[in-house]
């Protein structure tokens, strides 16, 4: 049976492609889902999902417990304001990776505070989509 990295996105994200690319680029989420699948590890599968809504992402922070072996997760907006996004975090046992496409510590003030980044095994900033590749390597090999 594979071992299922969950790759969680906040708010916005859906957007990928269409809003601010000259910040986030011109990808979107299915090109990122096709570039992860592309380095995964034998072994391994993966599940990208989006919500705009941080009770989603909470639950299926919760999902993960059960059914995944690694987090990688981009949470937008959520990164500077949810508590409770840290708190199930905490929950999870497994490797957690946080994603920004952006190099958020050039960008505003209020984006240099990350919650997430007090779970997070590792914090990948700057790198395009090319993050969530290296983020999902790197979960591979810590869940190996």
């Amino acid at each position: 049976m594979a071992k299922t990295i969950y790759i969680l996105n906040g708010p916005n994200l859906n957007l990928l492609g269409k809003r601010q690319p000259e910040i986030y680029g011109h990808d979107t989420l299915d090109d990122v889902e096709r570039n992860c699948r592309a380095v995964l590890a034998d072994g391994f599968d993966l599940k990208l999902m989006q919500s705009n809504w941080e009770g989603q992402i909470v639950d299926w922070i919760h999902e993960a417990r059960e059914q995944a072996c690694g987090i990688v997760i981009n949470p937008a907006a959520l990164t500077h304001t949810s508590v409770a996004v840290l708190d199930a975090l905490n929950t999870f046992e497994g490797p957690v990776i946080e994603i920004h496409i952006s190099n958020v510590h050039k960008r505003e003030s209020f984006r240099h505070h990350s919650y997430v980044s007090m779970r997070a095994d590792g914090v990948i900033a700057g790198l395009g989509i090319e993050g969530y590749e290296a983020a999902v390597r790197r979960v591979c090999t810590l869940a190996a």
